[in-house]
């Protein structure tokens, strides 16, 4: 245990003011918060982590709650579902022309410039301390924390081929940097 008590609330007040725009919106977005979201989530997310039951346990809410956010996302046009071909039951869903298009009016946006404009090393210590928080926060809360492939010990890099052990699968070369649900709950 560190002593950074006397850092603690300076961080949470910052963390929070840093996350405000995560749950709102642009005044000329048809998008929720909820939506928001959901949108990041897939574009983000490897093939294997682009299912409804991922994007429920990644956001911490009910796989009823995750469908009809999906449903809605797929009546704007910014969702198309493909079934597995292995598994008749298992879908996966990705986004639209239209999807990718909406992506480049993300609220987030501001906050990626902001990143992108500090200090090559403090971003980089940001990179690394991080997901390190958001770890200690899933222990605690006991869940799953944000992973992404390539990251872990799961993934080995086999020259032409890589592999992801946890998931048993050949991440494409897309998939790699992006947010596994499946890896980080290992």
């Amino acid at each position: 245990m560190t002593d950074n008590a006397p850092y603690t609330d300076e961080i949470v007040d910052l963390l929070v003011y840093l996350g405000r725009p995560s749950r709102g919106t642009r005044p000329s977005s048809d998008l929720t918060a909820a939506q928001w979201m959901a949108m990041r989530s897939f574009a983000r997310a490897n093939r294997a982590s682009r299912t409804p039951s991922a994007f429920a346990s990644f956001h911490a809410t009910t796989l009823g709650a995750a469908s009809q956010i999906i449903k809605s996302l797929m009546l704007k046009g910014f969702l198309i579902r493909h079934q597995s071909f292995e598994d008749r039951r298992s879908v996966r869903f990705d986004l639209t022309k239209s999807g990718k298009f909406v992506m480049r009016h993300d609220p987030l946006r501001d906050l990626s410039e902001a990143i992108e404009r500090i200090d090559g090393g403090l971003c980089i210590a940001l990179r690394q301390v991080l997901p390190v928080l958001a770890g200690e926060l899933a222990k605690i809360r006991d869940t799953v924390a944000v992973g992404a492939c390539g990251d872990r010990r799961y993934f080995s890099y086999g020259g032409e081929a890589n592999n992801c052990t946890c998931v048993g699968v050949e991440p494409g070369p897309d998939d790699l940097g992006d947010h596994c649900v499946n890896l980080a709950a290992s």
